[in-house]
């Protein structure tokens, strides 16, 4: 018997996680289909942020920027745990823009947006005076330091999938679209699980959030006619050893008029990225260039008094960026604004161009206020006041810590720590009845216990060792490779167990 939904979305990252939840928060029945992991590609490869983007004023983008600053305060309070407030310090050159401009800018984003404000503003610093100064080259004597955030980019989508799973809707990774139909009754899609399983599903409406593949999805999936094109970006960062003590980030201006990032991250290394440059391979598999790697190095050895080589990098990562955009200009400098468009000629399709991690959720209230009317549904938007993802329920995460330590005192500090600012409310129901260090089952390293990979498998749909070690954590900067092996074959036993259960059923 074919199984009817209201709404099908294809696509796993961050636009079509917060489109299912908010659907199924309107009372619409949902389905997500992701081919790969949760947040496998684009919305996992990030520099991280929760931000308004400074330099796009430049670009007069001052609508985006403005809707951008408005969400940082949504998210902010939806996520405490995986997202806080990061200071940035700007450097000034007077040579790439003199301090009059930077200073308008930095008023600008300071007041551009709807809404209150929380975050600190922006002022001018000495760095002889501060903190910042001290890791950089002596030639920079003063600069800006203004507010942005931080999160934790593929744990935010997983976040948005168990809240739309709560609620009702069906998750479903490493699901593959096979093909959708147009037919009188709305969308036949055929779904094709890991296992080669097949399913059919007839939705009354189609959400085409694939990302870097909206187009070949269109073209290849749907069989839909259109004029789209996207412009691929690829973003490249690098991690290395902490290069400064304290918890500033920093921004700087290159010679080239672009801007790269270094921002402490995972609490031991420093992030430094991103390149943009175009791309015309496989979105599935980008991988960083010898001279991406060059140039986020010399980005950073033109301002910081240590200097770091290729071989000082622990970890490199890439993405693949959809923009809208023709394919002249700088890549840089191409809007990361989205588009929707809805396609009503018979079952509605609604296509997702662009967007960026910061604007995910507006996208997808937009999203579903075009669907909703369609599909009969009258409930109003929901998410804007900022309501709790699973963990975040508890605005004060210091105080949360505190209070988690005092109630578990046999916890190593770090471990405690990495545990509230990665599942917040929900650390207590990760560590179910444990009463010492013994009960959390074995310890693959760095701090990783059974009890943490069986939530992970249980409620976070991990299924094999890199989905703990790069998108439900960032423990593969830490795990030795014996422990990795030990914790590949522990979900492969696991995965092997479970079918065989189901099998018996």
């Amino acid at each position: 018997m074919t199984e009817q939904v209201d709404l099908l979305v294809v696509g796993g990252g961050i636009n079509g996680v917060g489109i299912a939840r908010d659907a199924v928060g309107r009372g619409l029945s949902v389905l997500l289909c992701e081919q790969h992991d949760l947040a496998a590609h684009t919305s996992s490869a990030s520099t991280k942020l929760i931000h308004g983007g400074l330099r796009y004023l430049e670009q007069f983008e001052f609508a985006l920027v403005g809707k951008a600053l408005a969400e940082r305060e949504v998210l902010l309070r939806a996520a405490p745990h995986i997202i806080w407030p990061l200071r940035f310090v700007l450097p000034h050159q007077p040579h790439l823009r003199p301090a009059w401009m930077i200073r308008i800018g930095l008023f600008l984003y300071d007041h551009l947006g709807r809404g209150r404000r929380t975050l600190p503003g922006s002022r001018r610093i000495k760095f002889r005076q501060h903190a910042v100064g001290k890791p950089l080259r002596d030639e920079f004597s003063t600069g800006f330091v203004y507010s942005d955030a931080w999160v934790q980019d593929a744990r935010l989508v997983v976040l948005n999938a168990m809240d739309a799973a709560a609620r009702g809707a069906q998750i479903l990774p490493r699901t593959r679209c096979q093909s959708a139909l147009r037919t009188a009754e709305g969308w036949q899609v055929e779904l094709q699980g890991a296992d080669g399983e097949s399913r059919t599903v007839t939705a009354r409406a189609l959400v085409n959030a694939t990302g870097p593949w909206a187009v070949r999805f269109l073209d290849e999936v749907a069989g839909i006619g259109h004029d789209h094109a996207l412009r691929l970006v690829k973003g490249s960062h690098i991690v290395v050893p902490r290069m400064f003590e304290h918890p500033y980030a920093y921004i700087f201006q290159q010679p080239d008029r672009r801007i790269v990032f270094a921002i402490p991250y995972e609490r031991d290394f420093t992030l430094v990225g991103t390149t943009d440059v175009e791309y015309l391979d496989d979105p599935a598999a980008p991988h960083i260039e010898q001279a991406e790697t060059t140039y986020l190095c010399d980005a950073a050895n033109r301002y910081f008094k240590r200097s770091i080589t290729p071989a000082d990098v622990v970890w490199s990562y890439s993405g693949v960026r959809p923009l809208l955009g023709d394919e002249h200009g700088n890549a840089s400098e191409v809007t990361r604004d989205y588009l929707l468009e809805l396609d009503q000629k018979g079952a509605p399709l609604l296509n997702i161009f662009g967007g960026k991690l910061t604007t995910f959720r507006k996208l997808a209230e937009e999203a579903v206020d075009r669907l909703a009317p369609l599909l009969d549904s009258t409930a109003p938007a929901w998410t804007a006041k900022g309501q709790p993802l699973p963990g975040g329920e508890q605005s004060d995460t210091a105080h949360l810590l505190t209070e988690f330590e005092a109630s578990h005192p046999w916890l190593p500090t770090e471990l405690a720590w990495r545990l509230i600012h990665s599942y917040g409310t929900r650390s207590q129901l990760l560590l179910g009845n444990a009463t010492r260090l013994e009960d959390l089952g074995e310890h693959f390293g760095a701090g990783l216990y059974r009890v943490e990979v069986d939530y992970l498998r249980h409620h976070e749909w991990a299924v094999v060792a890199e989905d703990v070690l790069w998108r439900r954590s960032k423990l593969g900067l830490r795990l030795p490779a014996e422990g990795v092996a030990r914790l590949a074959a522990y979900m492969a036993e696991s995965k092997a167990d479970e079918r065989r259960r189901n099998a018996t059923f």
